[in-house]
C-alpha cells in the first residue's frame, strides 16, 4: 500500500524559526550516539539565507557537536522542505552528507516542531523549552502518525533539570559521530 504524501508546513518564517531547539523525542540513528542526553540543535540564518545549523549532545559529561549549514529545497515554495548538509569527517570536511529536514508541524508561537523527512526513516520533535507537557507531546506523536510514521521508534531524549548553557568539555575519547556509527 503506497504511503499518502506528506504535509509540510507553509509559510515557514525562516528568521522566527532560528535560535535553539530542545530535541525531545527522536528516532535513533546511526548519526547520534545512543546515550546522548541534552540534544539540542541552534540554527541562524546568515545574511546569504543559508541557515548554520549547530548539533549538540552531551554522552558522559562529554559535548560531542557536529556543524552544517541548511537551506530551501525549493527556493521557489513556500514549502518548509529543507536541506541539511554536514561534511564527513567534520575535522577534514571532504565528503558531503546532505538530507531531508522537513517541517510537518509548527505551532503559531514556533514553540514546538514535528521534523520528517520523505522516507519517514528519521523523525524528531523539538520544542523551545527542554521539557513539553504529554498533551503536546502526545498531539505531535499523533501528528506524525498519520504523516505514516511507525511511532513505536520513537525514543524520548534525555534532558537535565539544567540544561548546559556553555560548551563544556569536549569529546576527548573520539569524534561522536564516528563512535556513534559503532554503536557507542
Amino acid at each position: 500500500m503506497a504511503k499518502k504524501e506528506m504535509e509540510v508546513v507553509k509559510g515557514l518564517d525562516l528568521q522566527r524559526y532560528m535560535g535553539r531547539w530542545y530535541e525531545i523525542a527522536s528516532f535513533p540513528s546511526r548519526f547520534q550516539p545512543k546515550n546522548g542526553a541534552d540534544t539540542r540543535a541552534t540554527y541562524t540564518l546568515q545574511e546569504d539565507g543559508i541557515v548554520r545549523v549547530l548539533n549538540e549532545t552531551w554522552t558522559d559529561g562529554k559535548r560531542g557537536f557536529i556543524e552544517g549549514t541548511a537551506y530551501k529545497a525549493d527556493p521557489g515554495s513556500d514549502e518548509a522542505k529543507l536541506k541539511v548538509k554536514f561534511y564527513v569527517p567534520p575535522f577534514l570536511p571532504i565528503i558531503p552528507v546532505v538530507g531531508d529536514y522537513w517541517v510537518l508541524y509548527l505551532d503559531a508561537d514556533y514553540q514546538y516542531a514535528l521534523i520528517g523527512q520523505p522516507s519517514r526513516k528519521y523523525l524528531w520533535i523539538l520544542s523551545r523549552q527542554s521539557r513539553m507537557d504529554e498533551e503536546t507531546y502526545n498531539r505531535l506523536v499523533r501528528k506524525a502518525e498519520e504523516e505514516g510514521y511507525d511511532v513505536s521508534k520513537l525514543h524520548k531524549t534525555p534532558q537535565s533539570d539544567t540544561t548546559p548553557e556553555e560548551e563544556g568539555p569536549k569529546d576527548t575519547k573520539g569524534v561522536w559521530w564516528i563512535k556513534s556509527i559503532l554503536g557507542r
